[in-house]
């Protein structure tokens, strides 16, 4: 990585971890094809307690969103209440009663994946496509979200990058500082310490520990602002090691500032266009980082499947690890 060169780095970064054509040209999942039948059936074999702990943040009003780019939370409304149930102005016989309700939002305003339709390099779509002929006024037309909606099930797999440097960092909460830009050395640590082997196929978790505190200290500049996140030099730890897909507890999932000055989300700009790499942003992962460290394992059966709202670049999701 060269900081005085953004455009020159992202394109030498983009060649290195191309997996244009691996599996084949009219391919629409990326490396969501390695998670095979064979791993989910070893993923299933590490439930041992059957817990199963919730990794969404709430959708509501009172999320991170502040209009960025259009991004709102989301708004929930009810059509029909209790109180047209009581005074009978539902129009349903004998008594019967009921509520219904509506949501809107964006599909990327709370805990979601990225999909590979959201993010283009230089005009072009995952495996090489234009992006104009991939995703249109419709939606998009290849790769839309639903493609993966069967998919994202496997072997969960959480480094707690805040947890294991807290000492390192003097901070009286597991967690790391804004700006602090994780590299392989660091996720490699992190798994050593924590006697996790990272293998093909995983569904990668880094916790920083930023959701943790913006729900202690108020969500400020959680979305778009200075967060804990990847480095860019990280691209070529997730493409040699075949992650599946990868989701933190941040904003933007990579460091922010951006490494480059002049650049936004550069690795955004290798992993989804280029690798094909499905990224999960603002997962809730405070929970399931206490208790791994009080059972002091770190994987577990992961089920992270999107809606199939067709056409969709991302979607809402609600992440579940079983223990």
């Amino acid at each position: 990585m060269d900081r005085t060169d953004a455009l020159g780095s992202i394109k030498d970064m983009a060649a290195r971890c191309s997996n244009w054509g691996r599996w084949g040209e009219d391919d629409v999942l990326g490396t969501l094809n390695l998670i095979t039948a064979g791993h989910r059936v070893q993923a299933a074999g590490l439930v041992s307690t059957g817990e199963v702990i919730s990794l969404a943040q709430a959708f509501d009003t009172n999320g991170p969103q502040n209009g960025w780019r259009r991004r709102t939370n989301p708004v929930h409304t009810m059509t029909d209440t209790g109180t047209e149930a009581e005074f009978g102005d539902q129009g349903f016989p004998h008594g019967f009663g009921g509520a219904d309700d509506v949501i809107a939002m964006p599909l990327q305003c709370s805990t979601q994946w990225d999909g590979l339709g959201h993010i283009f390099d230089h005009g072009r779509a995952w495996n090489g496509r234009r992006a104009g002929s991939v995703v249109t006024s419709e939606g998009d037309q290849v790769t839309g979200i639903e493609t993966a909606a069967d998919q994202i099930v496997g072997r969960g797999v959480l480094l707690d990058v805040g947890r294991h440097f807290q000492p390192e960092l003097g901070a009286e909460h597991p967690e790391l500082p804004d700006g602090f830009a994780i590299t392989p050395e660091h996720l490699d640590a992190v798994a050593a310490a924590q006697g996790v082997e990272v293998r093909d196929g995983d569904i990668l978790l880094v916790r920083t520990g930023q959701y943790g505190r913006t729900r202690r200290d108020g969500w400020g500049h959680y979305a778009g602002g200075p967060a804990p996140g990847l480095s860019f030099t990280t691209a070529p730890w997730l493409h040699e090691r075949d992650i599946a897909a990868v989701a933190t507890d941040t904003w933007g999932f990579e460091v922010r500032p951006n490494e480059f000055d002049d650049a936004f989300q550069p690795l955004h700009q290798i992993v989804i266009p280029n690798m094909g790499l499905y990224i999960g942003e603002m997962w809730n992962l405070e929970a399931l980082g206490q208790r791994c460290a009080e059972l002091n394992r770190y994987d577990f059966l992961l089920s992270a499947p999107p809606l199939p709202v067709t056409g969709a670049v991302g979607s809402p999701v609600n992440p579940v690890a079983i223990l």
